[in-house]
């Protein structure tokens, strides 16, 4: 990057604005004693608020050599069973939890200047949960996995164009085709944080951890 085309992107990046909304109250002594139900009402004003996509999460892993990674991916359920998401357990990160069985999860939900962060093991769910899953999803979401090879080196976009042509094609004939390799993983977290932002930087962060006896309330400094 040249020296002018520096300049004009940290002038770019320095003029973007964080929050230029309302941000809403959040008070820690009247949080719930366990994360789960903070989070289901926290998702659920993030919905009403408008936010975009608001099931999308990051993922982070680490691979064998102790290397982290982090993508996106969808929020596929929260309960008992822990936050759960799905991938083929031949992907990279399907390859890095089978080594490391931990992730850690993070929301941001900027329509109101909120983030979770979750962190613990990892477990996988039984096959016959893992293809229940897939199945209860849409006809696209079937066709991507059926396509498969997930973090593979594709040679070429049009071996992905006819690979995905002929998934689509059975995923609207034969809607209950199994898929051995998805995989659904159960993330229990040892920890979760909620983080409510202040447009005077006098940031909430409310941190749950998990001990012997249950869950322990503690507040951050920002």
């Amino acid at each position: 990057m040249s020296a002018d085309a520096s300049a004009e992107f940290v002038h770019l990046l320095r003029s973007q604005r964080v929050w230029d909304t309302a941000l809403p109250p959040f008070d820690p002594e009247a949080a719930p004693d366990e994360p789960l139900p903070l989070f289901g009402r926290w998702f659920a004003e993030a919905v009403a608020a408008g936010q975009t996509e608001p099931h999308t999460m990051s993922l982070a892993t680490v691979d064998e050599d102790g290397l982290p990674d982090v993508r996106t991916v969808m929020l596929h359920g929260a309960d008992a069973e822990g936050w759960s998401f799905a991938s083929h357990a031949t992907s990279r990160k399907g390859r890095q939890l089978a080594a490391r069985p931990c992730a850690a999860l993070g929301f941001y939900w900027p329509a109101q200047g909120r983030q979770i962060r979750l962190r613990g093991p990892v477990t996988v769910a039984p096959p016959e949960a893992s293809q229940a899953d897939l199945h209860a999803r849409s006809t696209g979401a079937l066709a991507a996995a059926l396509v498969g090879h997930q973090s593979e080196v594709l040679p070429s976009h049009k071996e992905l164009e006819q690979a995905s042509d002929a998934a689509w094609s059975q995923a609207h004939h034969e809607p209950t085709t199994p898929v051995p390799t998805w995989t659904l993983y159960h993330l229990h977290p040892n920890e979760a944080e909620f983080f409510q932002g202040d447009d005077q930087r006098r940031h909430v962060r409310l941190n749950y951890r998990r001990t012997d006896s249950g869950w322990l309330k503690e507040l951050l400094w920002p």
